[in-house]
């Protein structure tokens, strides 16, 4: 089977960023470093400077490339992160504004390298899909109006 990871490309960051996501996760780290050769007067890239930094994130892999300038993010894919807990959703959530990170909406954070994440409890994954529609509907009601997700208010929707 092929292995399947995901690859970010940044400016100039892959490094900072890799270092940053392995600080905020358990079972997180960074396996390998990787420099560009001399690619000659005419490359972009500096002989010696960052190429790709390879890292896990609670087990899973990922690759950081430092691609240049004309690589930059969108919120046309994120990071998922389901939570079991609320406190975790808080600890994250901390962890991301107080690097710099820019709340959006419906549990959706936009770190300081510009990379977007989803820091959601599991709860919330439960219940904007359950088989109930009317449940559902409370539940994905009430998400709609929260920045970051709170699972108390999320079970109070789905109950009223």
């Amino acid at each position: 089977m092929p292995e399947i990871s995901t690859f970010l490309t940044f400016n100039n960051q892959a490094e900072d960023a890799a270092r940053f996501y392995t600080s905020i996760f358990p079972n997180s780290k960074i396996t390998r470093i990787t420099h560009y050769p001399d690619l000659g007067p005419q490359s972009p890239f500096k002989t010696g400077g960052v190429m790709t930094v390879e890292f896990t994130l609670d087990g899973r892999p990922f690759t950081a490339l430092n691609g240049g300038p004309q690589f930059t993010f969108s919120q046309g894919i994120s990071i998922a992160v389901t939570c079991d807990t609320q406190q975790q959703v808080d600890e994250y959530w901390a962890k991301f504004v107080a690097a710099g990170g820019k709340p959006v909406a419906c549990g959706w954070i936009t770190d300081h390298f510009g990379v977007s994440w989803q820091i959601d409890p599991k709860l919330l994954i439960d219940l904007v899909s359950d088989p109930d529609p009317v449940k559902a509907g409370k539940a994905m009601r009430a998400m709609m109006t929260m920045v970051k997700i709170d699972s108390e208010q999320i079970k109070r929707a789905v109950a009223q």
